[in-house]
């Protein structure tokens, strides 16, 4: 065997170790949802469809956890998005008809911009995938929303 050869199974099994002993780290892999404490009350079944499909997984106490969730290092990076989820924007703990720590003026540039549902979220959940129609109507939806008590 050569010396890159030898080299490289060599860092191929401590990279095969590292990733098997990280999985001893318990972060990200507490899957308990909160409870909902109080839903927006949403102007069209529409735009609840399209919260939820786009949206719900990370900002709402109704996440749905996938397989690679359960993976370090992964694992650490999907916990981290919906504990930062949660605390900008959570469907499933609106109170009096006010969204906690986003503005609508912010949500509404992120959602036209394309930076929300972030990319990453995006490549793992195709069904998040909004066009210019629906990212539309889900702008209008949340603003309706965000004026009904």
């Amino acid at each position: 065997m050569s010396k890159k050869s030898k080299y490289f199974v060599q860092s191929m099994l401590a990279g095969f170790v590292a990733l098997v002993l990280i999985q001893a780290i318990p972060y990200g892999r507490n899957h308990t949802n909160p409870p909902i404490v109080h839903e927006p009350s949403w102007d069209s079944p529409a735009t609840r469809a399209i919260v939820k499909r786009a949206c719900f997984n990370c900002h709402s106490n109704e996440t749905i956890w996938p397989w690679y969730s359960w993976v370090a290092p992964v694992s650490w990076l999907v916990r981290f998005d919906v504990n930062e989820g949660h605390k900008k924007l959570n469907f499933s703990d609106w109170q009096n008809g006010a969204r906690k720590g986003e503005s609508p003026d912010k949500i509404r540039k992120e959602i036209t911009k394309g930076e929300m549902p972030p990319i990453q979220y995006r490549l793992a959940h195709p069904e998040a995938r909004l066009s210019e129609s629906e990212k539309r109507q889900l702008i209008d939806g949340l603003n309706a929303t965000s004026l009904r008590h």
